[in-house]
């Protein structure tokens, strides 16, 4: 008998502290922490994107181009005192980009040493009729790269944790700035 007790007992913890997952849409804000999240990253990229690509200054300057300019993405700093994906952010990024169709997106600089190490092997192991030609990279117009920061202000068990995202947009030939933008996300946590 007191063997059966002890399973029923055993099995009723196993229960209450077993784990559910429940699927959820990606698109769904859901914040557990209070820190800087995939929402975060997500609604920071579109906007700032947005922003940018609607600027009179982004706007004049592909007037002046007279075509479809040609972005590639920089290095974002993480400032803040938290771990933030840059990468996964820059990705944000770049894909607000791409289906704007209003600029070009040139790869990254890990992307372009992989391309052209890729074009260097069909140069030796890939027929001439199939192998990619050497000197027909589309190069960049425009660079865009920034850096993140957080502000924390703490008293009792409240938070307050202010992010800024601030990004530039660079003319490769003359270094001059094309747009200039910064977006902020403000979270207050109650432990």
């Amino acid at each position: 008998m007191n063997r059966s007790i002890f399973v029923f007992v055993f099995v009723g913890i196993l229960m209450a502290c077993s784990r559910s997952v429940t699927r959820v849409n990606p698109d769904q804000q859901i914040d557990l922490s209070g820190r800087w999240n995939d929402s975060d990253s997500r609604m920071v990229a579109e906007k700032m994107v947005s922003d940018l690509l609607s600027s009179d200054k982004f706007k004049d300057y592909t007037k002046t181009l007279n075509k479809k300019p040609a972005i590639i993405v920089g290095l974002i700093k993480n400032k803040t005192s938290e771990h933030i994906d840059a990468d996964n952010y820059v990705k944000k990024i770049e894909l607000a980009i791409y289906n704007s169709n209003i600029a070009d997106l040139v790869e990254s600089d890990s992307f372009r040493d992989k391309l052209r190490q890729e074009r260097a092997d069909q140069q030796d192991f890939a027929s001439s009729a199939s192998a990619a030609q050497w000197g027909k990279e589309a190069g960049a117009n425009l660079m865009l790269f920034g850096e993140m920061t957080s502000e924390t202000d703490v008293y009792n068990r409240k938070r307050v944790v202010n992010y800024v995202t601030t990004l530039f947009l660079t003319d490769m030939e003359t270094n001059k700035r094309v747009w200039y933008g910064q977006q902020e996300i403000k979270k207050f946590i109650k432990d």
